[in-house]
């Protein structure tokens, strides 16, 4: 089936940069932002992501629907799909667990749906050849088609429950280690042994230094959306019979910064030259557990 219009759900950061791309590459987006946000409206129109009000009318008129979404909103959404009498092609892109994932693969293909398990790995593709998207599933080569549209999609099984487990795998380590690089320097800030800790890892830890200069400034908006993919991790982890217990830690990290000034700022509104220092300092400052 040729792919001419894609529902996009939700144009957030993510889901917003992807549409920019596929429209820049000849294809249609599509978004239900019926009493979405204005930075969500404002998102999708710098996209030129079109409006269609419900998400009724988006399914009608999509021949795809890219599920984007914060993981705690992936179930919710998929049954409101499920019960528009439409069939659809529905890609689950969400950062959930494998075992989530064929639920709701279960749940889109028990009303005649078409389902593609999904990952995305990288930031919001407005650099080329930085993101990629893998699928699985037996219907998974129909997503190739997003390559000839700007998109790299790389298919990698046909089971479902593949992609989503490369990215819980992928994640755990990226996202988990940016949640205990934060958690030790503000350690390390509290003990006043900022400096000197760093002055170490910069001189014996080079490259994990580089990567906690990148990870974190760029982490801070984005914290309240990576607890609910955290505790994904965690479930997949438990499914596996290894301990989940390092994730919801990881966890309990990202809404400690949720909590904070840097927090509570947008992607647009992070200061992305603010200094890696600076920041440890606002959030060993503002970041308090009650635990």
């Amino acid at each position: 089936m040729p792919i001419q219009t894609i529902g996009i759900l939700s144009p957030g950061d993510m889901g917003q940069a992807i549409a920019a791309v596929l429209n820049q590459n000849g294809l249609k987006t599509i978004a239900a932002l019926d009493n979405r946000s204005e930075r969500t409206r404002q998102l999708a129109a710098v996209a030129n992501i079109q409006d269609v009000g419900s998400l009724t009318q988006l399914v009608i008129e999509s021949d795809v629907v890219l599920s984007v979404l914060v993981p705690e909103a992936a179930n919710l959404v998929a049954e409101v799909i499920s019960n528009i009498s439409k069939p659809i092609l529905y890609v689950d892109c969400n950062a959930i667990a494998p075992q989530k994932v064929i639920s709701i693969s279960q749940l889109i293909e028990s009303v005649g749906g078409t389902f593609v398990d999904a990952s995305i790995i990288g930031p919001p593709p407005r650099v080329p050849n930085r993101t990629r998207i893998y699928a699985s599933g037996k219907q998974a080569s129909q997503l190739l088609q997003l390559r000839d549209h700007g998109l790299d999609v790389r298919v990698i099984g046909d089971e479902i429950g593949q992609a989503s487990g490369l990215k819980m795998t992928y994640a755990a380590l990226t996202k988990g280690l940016t949640a205990i690089g934060t958690e030790l320097l503000i350690a390390a800030h509290r003990l006043g042994l900022d400096k000197q800790l760093w002055d170490e890892v910069s001189s014996s830890q080079q490259e994990l230094a580089s990567i906690l200069t990148r990870s974190i400034p760029s982490m801070t908006p984005k914290a309240h959306r990576w607890i609910g993919e955290m505790e994904e991790i965690a479930e997949t982890f438990k499914e596996l019979g290894l301990t989940e217990s390092i994730f919801y830690g990881a966890a309990d990290v990202y809404r400690l910064v949720k909590e904070t000034s840097l927090g509570k700022e947008t992607p647009e509104e992070c200061d992305r030259a603010r200094p890696l220092d600076e920041i440890i300092t606002i959030l060993s400052n503002e970041a308090i557990s009650d635990t």
